[in-house]
Order: C-alpha cells, then structure tokens, then sequence
C-alpha cells in the first residue's frame, strides 16, 4: 500500500492570527471581563435590593464584581 501524499495548501502556510490581532483580541476581552463583572454583580445586587427592600447591596455588588473582574484578568495576564 502507497502512503497518502500531502497536498500543498493553496492558501500558503498558516502562521496563526498576526500579533496585532492577537493583542486586539486580547483588550477586547479585558474590556468584557471589565463590563462583565460589575454588570453581572451589580444586576445581582440589584434583584437582591428588590427582594428585600433595601438600597446597599447594589454598589456592595459593583464594587465586588469590579475586584473580581480585575483579579481575573490579574490571573490570566498579569502573571506570566
């Protein structure tokens, strides 16, 4: 039995996303992880004023969900 040749690819070599996309995907997810975090917690705090009636969990939960956020990215990027 012969061996299978490998074609060439029409297309040239792949040598992966170019370091300027790789740096744009990369802010752009800090920027999600940044919005993400206080929107998620700050909705959470939010529902959870509603539910019992009260007006401090909502910034207790922006404020959480913005130290969260910044110690994901921290963990993810800062460290190499």
């Amino acid at each position: 039995m012969s061996e299978p040749t490998q074609q060439p690819d029409p297309y040239g070599p792949s040598e992966g996303p170019s370091p300027t996309a790789q740096a744009d995907a990369m802010g752009a997810t800090i920027i999600a992880y940044l919005v993400t975090g206080p929107a998620l917690f700050g909705g959470i705090g939010f529902g959870l004023d509603r539910l019992l009636d009260t007006a401090f969990i909502t910034p207790i939960g922006v404020v959480a969900g913005m130290a969260l956020s910044l110690y994901v990215i921290w963990l993810r990027y800062g460290s190499p």
